[in-house]
Order: C-alpha cells, then sequence, then structure tokens
C-alpha cells in the first residue's frame, strides 16, 4: 500500500508543479552509501529555491528513480521541474570508501535543460560526498556539488557550485526522510533547501 502512494504521490506532484522561472537545479539527497545492490529506489523532494539580488523564492520538486548495480555502484535517473524549465539527467555514484562510522562516495553524471524563455543547455555534474552515523537510523552528510552547463547559441556557460550539508533518517526498513541545504558558493548558483521522503523497492 506505501508504494502505491508513494508512486501516485510522485506522479501527481510532477504533474501539477509550477513554480517561476529560474536557473537549473538539482539536489544530491543521498548519504555516500550507494544503494544495496538489486534494491531500485524511488525518492521526490519538494524544493525551494531562495531569492536572491532582490528577487522571490520559488518553489520546485526534485526527483530521483536509481538502481544497485554492485555493493558499491549505483545509477539514479533525476529530474526538477519548475515553471518555465524541465531539467532531466542521470547520475552514476561509487562508494569510494567504506569505514566504520565514515564513507565517502564520488558522483558523475550529465543533464539537459529545457528552457521556455532562453536557449536550452545541457551540462556535466560531479560531487563528492561524505557521510557518517552518529545514531543507528541517523546519518550526517556533506557534499560538494558542481554543474558545468553549456548553452545552444551564444549564452555564455556558466559554473553552479554548492556547498552542501543534509541528513537521512530511517523512517522504516524501505523508508528515509532526508533534508539538505544546498549553499551557493557562486554568483551563478541559488542557495536551496530540499526535503522529502526514498523509497527503496527490494
Amino acid at each position: 500500500m506505501l508504494k502505491t502512494v508513494m508512486v501516485i504521490l510522485a506522479a501527481t506532484v510532477f504533474l501539477v508543479a509550477a513554480p517561476a522561472e529560474v536557473s537549473a537545479q538539482d539536489v544530491l539527497m543521498n548519504s555516500a552509501e550507494t544503494i544495496n545492490q538489486g534494491n531500485f529506489k524511488l525518492a521526490l523532494f519538494p524544493t525551494v529555491l531562495f531569492g536572491k539580488n532582490g528577487g522571490d523564492s520559488v518553489w520546485g520538486v526534485a526527483g530521483r528513480a536509481g538502481y544497485g548495480l554492485t555493493p558499491r555502484f549505483d545509477i539514479e535517473a533525476k529530474a526538477g521541474i519548475f515553471k518555465g524549465i524541465n531539467y532531466f539527467g542521470v547520475d552514476a555514484e561509487y562508494w569510494l570508501v567504506q569505514g566504520r562510522n565514515a564513507n565517502v562516495s564520488v558522483g558523475l553524471g550529465a543533464h539537459m535543460t529545457d528552457y521556455q524563455a532562453r536557449a536550452d543547455s545541457s551540462g556535466i555534474d560531479t560531487s563528492l560526498l561524505f557521510s557518517t552515523s552518529p545514531v543507528k537510523q541517523l546519518e550526517l552528510y556533506g557534499g560538494l556539488k558542481l554543474a558545468f552547463d553549456s548553452f545552444k547559441n551564444s549564452d555564455p556557460n556558466v559554473t553552479l557550485a554548492h556547498l552542501v550539508p543534509g541528513l537521512e533518517y530511517r523512517l522504516g526498513p524501505d523508508l528515509d526522510l532526508l533534508a539538505e541545504f544546498g549553499i551557493a558558493l557562486n554568483e551563478n548558483s541559488r542557495s536551496y533547501a530540499s526535503v522529502g521522503l526514498a523509497l527503496y523497492l527490494r
């Protein structure tokens, strides 16, 4: 029943989301541990991009669907929907360091962004992620997220850079609550906050 509710909720939010036009935005929303081998992941995260230079904050939705290919490697499709923008991509993550109290992963991906009011873009995504588990059901993580966007026609290329602290709390055997704050590190980026659920299907 819970799986059905999550699927219906994800479809509904993706269909009705309509925030204001902004730069493309991705979220990490996971610890440094990869998806368990053979498991599927379905996740949905309402996201707010904070206003800058006098602009308004706007709401959108981000989602991820992934699969654990090996004990250390997973792949995830991702999407972000805001008014005037559709963002789609894919990421691969490798669990580089598996420690008792510390884990490190690296990610590499690509995305395409469809803008209504400007040239479309495509880009490369990279991430470096650290996490630790101070108590059994809680993981704290921090990451550096970079995106390199190339625009069609004569528009300039841009780099988006964020420092990302977050947490992942296990609500049940197959359900996690996640929340993170993306701190913009350059003028092209916008700080954001995101919170939502990740469901794992075995």
